[in-house]
């Protein structure tokens, strides 16, 4: 009697989750690229389909009110007609998942853009899960090392660790990610490329990431001609998959470029829902989803996804507002400054404005000496730059700006670096004290 029970209530459970009656509505109103439509009545975040008379095309349910649901479309908006059926989609939108994902480029939507046949995984993965739970996460105590001198040293990032990277446009950020990705030590990359320049995406495929970094990433291209909501569904596929590697035991490295963008399409989705508009524009979900987006990175009990986000900042402007939020979300940041891009000095990176919070836990007694040593070297010269440059500051007057002065050029030696030279943590940490060394000496 107790296995009849039990079968009974599986069935009474599939018989819940099964939707008996047909949901059909009309469209009755286009805003822009907002659907708005009658007869159904949907929860916000279910998917549906549009048929007209060129075919069909999917949206999402934004909002409601005055008996009309709201839609975003999720493809590119075709003739659509007052009248056209709205009906909703049995499955959800879930992420592709498995080992078959590496080397592979995918749409934001999941879909294969990269002509090598359909996807062959065997599962899926849902698009949104809940952050680990903060005391199921270990603390992040092993390095991982990104082969570029300057981010090994000075602000050491560890696995499972969330770093953003500040740049303006056009200062060198998709040739260090691509030398990341390349060089690191992550069994895993999930690279997603969010309301970038469909040119870029090949670009940064073949010629930045290369052969020997595809073979090891998945890439995720929603490009800025996307809808919007494509876009943000793209950060949330590239999020959920390196998920699933993480809960294979792998320690994975999530890029997004950009996460501004992903800001963005919150901000279009946002105030197609009829939120009101906040600082520059922006809704209040943007200070809901971005943490929510953030906090599934990190650390669990099976292994890790260390992000390296980057924020566009107008015209190098750090307190903007996805800047300002972003930088309290993560764990460290790397600020690359046009100044140094323009100096052709690569990467552009300002050590003395870059941080990273775990860079007492993950370095050893050397590395800190020799990094602060360093850190006030700079930090004097940098204070003193005008007097130095104008022969208005005079030897021997300050014992520490003259040492400065002596060190200042084999440092900036040591932070420069060509492209196809990573070097281990340790040989990082060495060349700065030989830098210092070589200073010193002279």
């Amino acid at each position: 009697m107790s296995v009849l029970r039990w079968d009974l209530r599986d069935v009474r459970a599939q018989l819940a989750r099964t939707e008996l009656t047909r949901s059909e509505g009309r469209i009755a109103c286009v805003r822009g690229l907002t659907l708005e439509a009658t007869g159904l009545s949907l929860p916000v975040g279910t998917l549906c389909e549009v048929t007209t008379r060129e075919g069909t095309f999917p949206a999402e349910v934004v909002g409601f009110g005055d008996g009309r649901l709201r839609l975003l479309p999720l493809a590119r908006l075709g003739p659509v007609a007052e009248g056209d059926r709205v009906e909703r989609k049995a499955e959800e939108l879930r992420a592709p998942a498995g080992v078959e994902l590496l080397g592979r480029i995918l749409d934001g939507l999941g879909r294969p853009i990269d002509g090598r046949g359909p996807l062959l995984c065997a599962s899926t993965t849902p698009l949104r899960r809940e952050a680990p739970s903060p005391l199921s996460r270990p603390l992040i105590d092993r390095p991982l090392s990104t082969g570029i001198r300057a981010i090994d040293a000075f602000t050491t990032i560890g696995c499972g660790q969330r770093v953003g990277i500040f740049a303006g446009s056009g200062v060198g950020k998709s040739t260090l990610l691509g030398q990341i990705v390349r060089n690191s030590s992550a069994d895993v990359a999930v690279v997603a490329l969010i309301g970038e320049r469909g040119r870029e995406v090949r670009e940064f495929v073949e010629h930045i990431l290369g052969d020997e970094g595809r073979r090891k990433s998945v890439v995720v291209a929603a490009t800025s001609d996307a809808p919007s909501l494509q876009r943000l569904k793209g950060a949330q596929l590239a999020v959920a998959i390196a998920e699933w590697f993480r809960d294979q035991g792998r320690d994975v490295l999530l890029v997004m470029d950009s996460v501004t963008r992903y800001a963005f399409a919150l901000r279009e989705v946002g105030l197609a829902a009829g939120e009101p508009p906040t600082t520059r524009g922006y809704p209040p979900s943007l200070y809901t989803e971005l943490p929510r987006l953030v906090e599934r990175l990190g650390t669990s009990a099976r292994g890790s996804i260390t992000g390296l986000l980057t924020v566009l900042v107008e015209g190098d402007d750090m307190q903007e507002p996805v800047a300002d939020t972003v930088r309290s979300l993560l764990d460290g940041h790397i600020v690359l400054r046009r100044e140094l891009a323009e100096a052709a000095h690569y990467p552009a990176m300002d050590v003395l404005a870059s941080v990273s919070r775990t860079f007492s836990l993950l370095a050893q007694d050397r590395h800190r000496e020799v990094v602060g040593e360093a850190r006030r070297l700079l930090s004097a010269y940098e204070s003193s730059r005008d007097l130095i440059e104008v022969g208005a500051y005079r030897a021997g007057t300050n014992p520490l700006l003259d040492r400065a002065i002596a060190c200042v050029e084999p440092l900036r030696s040591f932070l420069q670096q060509a492209a196809g030279q990573p070097r281990s943590i340790d040989d990082t940490v060495h060349a700065l004290a030989d830098a210092l060394r070589a200073g010193s000496s002279a």
